[in-house]
């Protein structure tokens, strides 16, 4: 039978440690199904979903410990179910682009929870405009929207939110032509 995993890594970023990371899943038999792995600051940071049978699974999560030493990572393995998705939701991608300004994934993420709207995905960066230097901050989500949310609403309650914090915010339906973030 199938099984799956989280295992979170981080510690100080260097040449390498994506191939040491999939080297150990792969030397376990374990598959690397999804992942996100970034370098924030001068850390590296991953979450992986890995699978495979339950002796794999369990051998990969009792090799951590070993393996976190040698990499110089903290590493954490946790057992978790199969992804699910529900069929009658409809994914979405949200965008924001503002200047930056303390309270943006707040304000965005509390409107999403009043709708029970479930985050997929999200990323965020604050970089420099390009005229004027002023910092400006990016947000892209993914989400799955339930059949039960009005779109229409949703949409009303975004432009008033983005009128409110000024804010330029798009909701835009992924299909299989356009990228994912």
């Amino acid at each position: 039978m199938k099984q799956h995993a989280v295992l979170t890594a981080i510690g100080k970023d260097r040449i390498g440690i994506v191939d040491d990371i999939a080297r150990a899943v792969l030397e376990t038999q374990c598959n690397l199904e999804e992942s996100r792995m970034a370098v924030l600051g001068g850390e590296f940071a991953a979450i992986l979903l890995v699978s495979g049978d339950s002796e794999t699974v369990e051998s990969l999560i009792a090799n951590m410990p070993s393996l976190g030493e040698t990499l110089g990572l903290h590493i954490e393995l946790k057992s978790t179910g199969s992804p699910r998705h529900d069929p009658s939701s409809r994914p979405y991608l949200i965008e924001s682009v503002s200047l930056d300004t303390p309270g943006i994934v707040h304000t965005i993420t509390t409107l999403l929870r009043k709708h029970k709207i479930n985050i997929e995905d999200l990323e965020t960066e604050t970089s420099a405009a390009p005229w004027t230097g002023a910092p400006m901050f990016v947000m892209k989500t993914r989400v799955n929207i339930p059949s039960s949310v009005s779109l229409a609403r949703l949409k009303d309650e975004i432009e008033d939110l983005a009128s409110e914090q000024d804010l330029d915010i798009r909701l835009l339906p992924i299909t299989s032509r356009q990228p994912e973030l």
